[in-house]
């Protein structure tokens, strides 16, 4: 035993003070240097800055400008040098760990304003025996093997965090008597997340989930482990927030040929055009801890106001031609609004059991602002982590079945502890308080008043707390049948009753001295909002009102101010006395149904006549009646929504939408007057086009089975106002065309400045090409043409001469051509008719307008 040997007791000791003196001198031959590397004027940070010790290897800063460096000799001095920029040596204490700022001065010698050139031969970028180019191309060629697909199944765990952050404050604006009790949100100040600039944490999110991939079939699936966020408000959906910023912030995934950010698509600088759009230079190679040799290629756009990036990768130079690590940024004088910088990093690490690399981390941080200035902005963050890879570890087909997310229900997942132990890196002192402080500012009046302005200009209700008025755009209006309109209306909110709901309206028009009205009441079935996803309830609503046929937006929406200005003759209305039933219902696979019944008694006004010819003669009918009954199928596979108390809004994204219509009419049912069936089929999608921006597609097609008169026919979608509408047929007359049987064809193409960029003057402006082409191919079957058959209503007609046509063999087609994004906001269109242009008070060329705000 050792305590009856003290001479074993002693050799232990001494051994264990050895090795301690072994591992001090170890250390003590180890020099870590961390920092940041800025520039000396603007305190801006500066990526890919050379950082090396002298006559040995050395690293690059990123785009952030951040670094970190270490060696086992006894090095004094670290090196740093950028093009443009003076080198600079810096003293350092070997041995040790360290942290330091390096500011770098323009060298003026350096600069292009002082290099003048002299030279009969210009020396011009090609791809042709370009060694830079042939890599691109071998890492081109392999990039489908270094993709997650490539493995049988994949496993690993994901950590996500999302950060907005309020920037460039101006003191006297926080020390204003109006923000002055919201002084501890300014007090919350980061000042090491970007060099030289204060942040101030607004809002945070965080994530946790575990993640399978099988390739055959392919499938995904993720499990939320736990999620974390700051709540603002009943009235804020955080949810709503969070979704709206994965759309801005999505996944880069560098072996994609397209990376989407802020609702555009950028080229990736591996993508198979890469070559044609980007110009590339090899800088140097380096070899990594592992042995691996790597090159440090530049990349750099052809043209710089092209959505593109602009940085450094390493590239391995194994067999797998593998991306190792990336830093890019966009060039200033991309046609990007609001957006000042985008800075993307991305790490890989090698597994080592098939030498592959995979994602370890990618961060993508923004600066947003109304101006391109130094203006009070806005900092966004989204950095994702990735470890505890498995590859080719089989799941039992059961995991994979269901929903791609999954939230699992963790009872810990509230708990500071867990998040402690969890993430991947750890919260910054300011990152922590931010949930804190949120808590205390919802609790604010000044906050609930902000809140209620903001709901009030995104869905034009003032809100209260058990109901809205609204909406605003609609208290006035004038139609030439009502003359001046007045209405007043509003809606109950969940605070009122989670189970029911109610919305109402009253409207008075001073020319046809007539009350109209609408009242409906919503039960939900699943104890929450029916305006939440995934809503399910039944409701019962009843109306009395104008309506224009074929006239564009939601009936009850109809009577906007701003659509109060129409263009030629708008004398065609209806009356209609309207009584509904639904049932609604959403699934999470987002597929939904709606199924109903709707009684519709339609008076005929202004130019419309319901008129049979009698004898020689005509009849007029006063009034026409239907009983419906209804069937509603959509499903728009990934939809999401930005989400508000008492409205939401879709976030368009790349996946297509479906949506089939079913009424069947039932004569006798009510009183209604005819028998029939109408199918309608229309698919929605956005097709993504790289450096050719997107296309917004519409098809749609429908059949009436039946004999019915023209006010219960497809009486396509026209506009008379002056504002451009994406659906509708922008020079087609109101109740123009009508038929039984259609298909149509609606293109919306924005180019994304692709061709403004590159003449000299107009590409300052920021202006950006859209082109549309809309076609309808339809007809009228003989039993409801009224010139063949003379027991349905005549079409309507003025001063003799008609003026609702079916579509013969020829269809409509109309075109336009447009600039957008003037001011960031305006689109202006040029809009031609190419057929039946002999119709009577038609429009066959005109400009129209659309307000939107665009990224």
């Amino acid at each position: 035993m050792d305590h009856l040997n003290p001479g074993r007791r002693m050799g232990k000791w001494l051994l264990s003070v050895l090795l301690v003196l072994i591992s001090a001198a170890a250390l003590a031959q180890t020099t870590i240097v961390t920092g940041t590397v800025v520039d000396e004027e603007t305190k801006d940070p500066l990526p890919f800055v050379s950082v090396f010790f002298k006559n040995a290897k050395g690293v690059t800063s990123d785009s952030m400008g951040h670094f970190e460096i270490s060696t086992q000799r006894n090095f004094t001095q670290l090196n740093f040098a950028s093009l443009g920029f003076k080198s600079k040596v810096v003293n350092i204490l070997p041995g040790t760990t360290q942290t330091i700022l390096v500011e770098l001065s323009v060298d003026a010698t350096k600069t292009l304003n002082n290099v003048v050139v002299k030279s009969k031969k210009k020396i011009k970028y090609s791809n042709k025996n370009n060694p830079a180019v042939e890599l691109i191309r071998l890492v081109i060629d392999n990039r489908d093997k270094n993709r997650p697909e490539f493995y049988n199944y994949l496993q690993y765990e994901q950590y996500e965090k999302m950060q907005l952050s309020l920037s460039r404050i101006d003191n006297k604006m926080v020390q204003s008597k109006l923000l002055k009790n919201f002084s501890f949100i300014f007090e919350n100040r980061d000042t090491t997340k970007v060099p030289g600039k204060t942040l101030i944490p607004v809002y945070m999110e965080e994530s946790l989930s575990s993640n399978y991939f099988r390739r055959s079939p392919e499938k995904l699936k993720r499990f939320i482990e736990a999620e974390k966020k700051v709540n603002f408000s009943s009235l804020i959906d955080s949810n709503g927030i969070s979704q709206y910023l994965d759309r801005l912030y999505e996944k880069v995934d560098i072996y994609d040929n397209n990376v989407a950010l802020f609702t555009h698509t950028f080229l990736s600088p591996i993508a198979d055009m890469a070559p044609t759009f980007y110009m590339f230079f090899v800088r140097d190679t380096i070899t990594d801890a592992s042995g691996t040799k790597l090159v440090r290629m530049y990349f750099t756009p052809r043209n710089t106001n092209d959505l593109l990036f602009r940085g450094t990768m390493f590239i391995s130079l194994d067999t797998n031609y593998a991306v190792q690590k990336l830093n890019m940024t966009i060039s200033p004088n991309i046609n990007l609004n609001f957006v000042r910088e985008i800075f993307i990093n991305q790490e890989f690490e090698r597994n080592n059991a098939n030498g592959k690399y995979h994602l370890s981390k990618s961060s993508i941080l923004t600066d947003i602002g109304i101006t391109k200035g130094k203006s009070n902005g806005m900092y966004g963050e989204r950095t994702v982590t990735y470890k505890n890879y498995q590859i080719d570890k089989p799941q039992p087909d059961k995991l994979y079945e269901g929903l791609a997310t999954v939230h699992r229900n963790n009872v810990v997942a509230n708990q500071d502890s867990f998040w402690v132990a969890s993430r991947h890196e750890p919260l910054s002192e300011a990152e922590v308080k931010v949930y804190k402080n949120i808590d205390s500012l919802r609790n604010l009046r000044q906050f609930k008043r902000f809140v209620d302005i903001a709901n009030f200009l995104m869905s034009g209700y003032l809100t209260r707390k058990y109901f809205d008025i609204g909406p605003g755009h609609a208290f006035y209006g004038y139609n030439p049948v009502e003359g001046f309109r007045l209405r007043f209306g509003g809606r109950s909110t969940p605070n009122l009753s989670r189970r029911l709901y109610f919305e109402t309206y009253g409207a008075y028009g001073f020319r046809d001295k007539r009350w109209k009205g609408f009242l409906s009441v919503a039960y939900s079935l699943n104890n929450q909002s029916v305006y939440r996803f995934p809503f399910q309830y039944i409701k019962v609503s009843a109306q009395y009102d104008t309506k224009i046929p074929g006239a564009e937006g939601e009936f009850v929406q109809e009577d906007n101010i701003f659509l109060s200005f129409k263009r030629g003759k708008n004398d065609k209305y209806l009356y209609n006395t309207i009584y509904r039933f639904d049932y609604v219902k959403e699934f999470l696979s987002r597929f939904s149904f709606a199924a109903g019944f709707k009684y519709w008694q339609q008076e005929p006004a202004g130019n419309i006549r319901y008129e049979k010819p009698v004898n020689g003669g005509s009849v007029n009918f006063p009034k026409l009646t239907t009983s419906e009954l209804s069937l509603l199928l959509r499903w728009a596979p990934n939809e999401k929504f930005y989400q508000g108390l008492v409205y939401r809004v879709p976030i368009i994204n790349q996946f297509p939408t479906y949506t089939l219509r079913y009424t069947k009419g039932v004569k006798g049912l009510f009183g209604g007057e005819y028998d029939y069936h109408s199918l309608n089929l229309s698919i929605e999608k956005r097709a993504y086009l790289s450096q050719f921006g997107y296309n917004d597609i519409l098809l749609e097609g429908g059949y009436i089975f039946g004999q019915v008169p023209f006010p219960l026919l497809t009486t396509h979608r026209a506009n008379q106002t002056y504002a451009y509408q994406l659906n509708s047929y922008n020079l087609m007359n109101f109740l123009e065309f009508v038929s039984d049987r259609y298909v149509a064809v609606n293109m919306d193409h924005h180019l994304n400045g692709f061709l403004f960029n590159r003449v000299p003057l107009l590409k300052k402006l920021d202006w950006r090409e859209v082109f549309s082409f809309k076609a309808i191919f339809g007809a009228v079957r003989e039993e409801n043409n009224p010139e063949s058959n003379g027991n349905v209503y005549k079409f309507p007609s003025s001063d003799g001469r008609p003026t609702t046509f079916g579509l013969n063999k020829t269809p409509y087609i109309e075109a336009s051509m447009g600039i957008e994004n003037i001011l960031k906001i305006v689109r202006i269109e040029v809009v031609k008719r190419f057929t039946y242009l002999d119709n009577p008070d038609i429009t066959k060329i005109g400009i129209r307008g659309r307000l939107k705000v665009n990224f």
